[in-house]
């Protein structure tokens, strides 16, 4: 898959906006920090494509970006601390449990952790929830160049332990936007995630309507 082909296609603010089109969508999760703009630009090499901010809780819709007809990445909104109105982060829960639990074209999420800072309680929370609902997994544990090898690799060791006293299925990995580290790799999950899709499918079987 050519990553750098992807383009903004739309944002939605409720299930009933989001394409009808849609054969296959990976999306992006995680924390409010935790770097999710920076990986999906440094995917796909397009400086600006997904919307960074000092300011974390920035992204407040469900951002897709088309890569070829009918397969997405979508950009979720982060969770944890962003400084936003209790009514909105209550809107984009819901929001997002409702495209994960109920979205056909899904076939998994990227969940990003800044290693500094892994598995916190709303982490736990979507990696329980992912789980529960066998939605496949894959881990950023991002902003790896903040640490030394050796740190890096044991939190990495660390958090794949436990992991798997969860769930055996979920993939993990280090991943730097900065040092483009692991960029392969997770491309390489896309690209199986995104194969061996149904060209033939109609669009309507594919998408929620609600």
């Amino acid at each position: 898959m050519n990553y750098s082909q992807a383009v903004f296609y739309k944002s939605a603010n409720a299930l009933s906006q989001l394409p009808k089109d849609s054969l296959a969508e990976i999306a992006f999760a995680g924390r409010s920090n935790a770097g999710k703009s920076s990986a999906l630009n440094v995917l796909t090499n397009i400086k600006g494509l997904a919307k960074t901010s000092k300011t974390p809780g920035r992204t407040q819709l469900i951002n897709y970006f088309s890569l070829t007809p009918g397969k997405f990445l979508v950009d979720l909104p982060g969770y944890g601390f962003a400084k936003v109105p209790l009514k909105i982060k209550e809107h984009w829960n819901k929001l997002i449990a409702s495209y994960l639990e109920t979205r056909n074209p899904l076939r998994g999420v990227v969940l990003l952790m800044d290693i500094r800072h892994p598995l916190k309680e709303h982490d736990q929370q979507m990696i329980e929830w992912l789980s529960y609902y066998e939605i496949p997994i894959h881990i950023l544990l991002t902003k790896a160049d903040k640490l030394n090898t050796n740190p890096a690799q044991n939190v990495f060791l660390q958090i794949r332990k436990e992991l798997a006293a969860i769930n055996t299925d979920i993939d993990i990995q280090l991943f730097s936007s900065l040092k483009r580290q692991g960029l392969e790799q997770l491309k390489a999950k896309l690209d199986l995630w995104l194969s061996d899709v149904p060209q033939d499918v109609p669009a309507e079987h594919n998408a929620q309507d609600s």
